[in-house]
């Protein structure tokens, strides 16, 4: 894919695979990691200036990890669709990711998750463009001391 090309929900996997909630999806990978033994610390949706994103917070093997998954805005703008795929295709990455850990271990299967001491995953610090697909709320790690107060027009969900 070209840098310039827009990517839309719509062009992906998972489009309208599934008429489960995005939360039936997320829990579905919330279980996953918990099966292999992790800890989930939190989750978290949140939309601002129309792109919204979900994060799951974990700890395994006694590090840290946090997975940003962007909902890709849809061509004909049905969010609500782009949420499920979203979700739908977090826990398959999840899933995946858990049978992987039990050939080549946590960090090996996670590592573009694993949060590094400045806040930042290594998602993150190693490629940078990837965070501007994700509301500003999520660049740089909710696992810092405070959040900022949110804008005005931002929605957050933290269970």
């Amino acid at each position: 894919m070209n840098a310039n090309d827009k990517l839309y929900a719509e062009d992906v996997n998972y489009w309208k695979s599934s008429t489960s909630s995005p939360d039936t999806w997320i829990d579905k990978a919330k279980t996953e990691i918990k099966r292999v033994g992790g800890k989930v610390t939190g989750e978290l949706v949140g939309s601002v200036d129309g792109k919204t994103a979900f994060m799951l917070m974990f700890e395994l093997d006694s590090e840290r990890y946090e997975i940003k998954w962007p909902v890709l805005q849809s061509k004909t703008g049905n969010e609500r669709a782009a949420k499920i795929q979203a979700a739908t295709a977090l826990y398959h990455d999840v899933k995946a990711r858990c049978v992987a850990r039990k050939f080549l271990g946590s960090r090996a299967a996670f590592m573009p998750f694993l949060l590094l001491p400045n806040g930042v995953t290594v998602n993150e610090a190693s490629t940078p463009q990837l965070s501007e697909q994700l509301p500003d709320m999520f660049r740089g790690g909710l696992s810092r001391p405070a959040l900022p107060a949110p804008a005005s027009g931002v929605t957050v969900e933290v269970e």
